[in-house]
């Protein structure tokens, strides 16, 4: 293969340079990573060029797969594929893949910073103290332990695995577990269905994907369900949680206070009613992130597309078809 005969392009948000996945991919043909966005003037001339896409956040629909004739990798920089349309490139034969089983220490450490700095109210004491507030406000603001509580998980992969064991640490009374596709529970979790979860835990943390089955999975009546002091934490996908909803029962104060980083549109606007809540704990969809967990995964997102281009399969192929 000579020099710079095949094109890769990160599609919109991405990350400080791509060395890594520059260098992985330099013996197959690629000059250099490229970058677009759909936004810009000359997308439709890259999709044009492209033959692999690698992703973050940025919607991969027909329309665009449509447009790229020499496409024949997608590639996403995390786990949740729902912005990729997996059966029009199916049709296509352009394969798809994620990046399953990194950042599984820093999302779940995220999760659990989030669910402390609700249950402590720090982000709203820290505002106080910077304004010269109110001093040691004590029972004016009531805080909740966390020993001893009921701990429910949505999504029992590695995260919340992870997040489980840390948990430990504050010796939940029990701990409900959602997840229809999982049958290995450790011995002492529970298996709960979504209203049971809801309505007996104290502390939830969400970690499954958004599907057309997870989408608002916590909605309205979920939520009305939840007991008054509950911590509802979302490291997963916005669209697992109904927002609107969560609004209303938050300004209602059932339940006690959220920590979100992910939302239902991204990126967050800050005019959203959930920045105007002194109950919740807001991220900017970087639960993911360390200085190694980035490195990880441009390398490992570069291999897969590495693999399609030497004519194998991605190990973490998430569009399946029969040869």
């Amino acid at each position: 293969m000579s020099a710079a005969t095949r094109h890769v392009y990160v599609v919109g948000q991405g990350y400080r340079n791509y060395d890594t996945e520059g260098a992985i991919l330099a013996p197959y043909g690629v000059a250099g990573i490229e970058t677009t966005d759909p936004d810009d003037p000359g997308f439709a001339d890259a999709l044009a060029r492209a033959d692999a896409l690698l992703v973050r956040e940025a919607r991969i629909d027909r329309a665009v797969i449509e447009r790229a004739p020499r496409l024949r990798a997608i590639v996403r920089y995390g786990i949740g594929v729902d912005n990729v349309d997996l059966e029009a490139a199916r049709e296509r034969r352009i394969y798809v893949a994620n990046t399953p089983g990194y950042g599984v220490d820093e999302v779940s450490t995220h999760a659990l910073a989030l669910l402390l700095a609700v249950a402590r109210r720090v982000v709203p004491r820290d505002r106080s103290v910077r304004a010269g507030g109110p001093w040691a406000i004590g029972q004016d603001e009531p805080m909740h332990s966390l020993t001893g509580r009921t701990l429910g998980i949505v999504g029992f992969g590695a995260i919340a695995r992870a997040f489980v064991a840390k948990m430990a640490a504050f010796a939940p009374r029990r701990t409900l577990v959602h997840d229809p596709y999982v049958t290995d529970l450790p011995a002492g979790l529970e298996r709960a269905d979504v209203a049971t979860l809801c309505r007996e835990a104290d502390l939830i943390s969400l970690h499954a994907p958004l599907t057309p089955e997870t989408r608002h999975l916590i909605g309205a009546a979920e939520l009305a369900s939840m007991p008054p002091n509950t911590i509802l934490v979302n490291t997963g996908r916005g669209g697992l949680v109904d927002e609107a909803a969560l609004v209303e029962a938050l300004r209602a104060g059932r339940p006690f206070g959220a920590g979100i980083d992910v939302f239902e549109r991204e990126p967050f606007d800050p005019s959203h009613p959930l920045a105007q809540l002194d109950n919740v704990v807001l991220s900017d969809h970087t639960a993911w992130y360390s200085e190694a967990s980035v490195r990880e995964l441009q390398t490992r997102a570069a291999e897969e597309v590495a693999r399609v281009f030497a004519g194998e399969r991605p190990n973490s192929w998430v569009n399946p078809w029969d040869d």
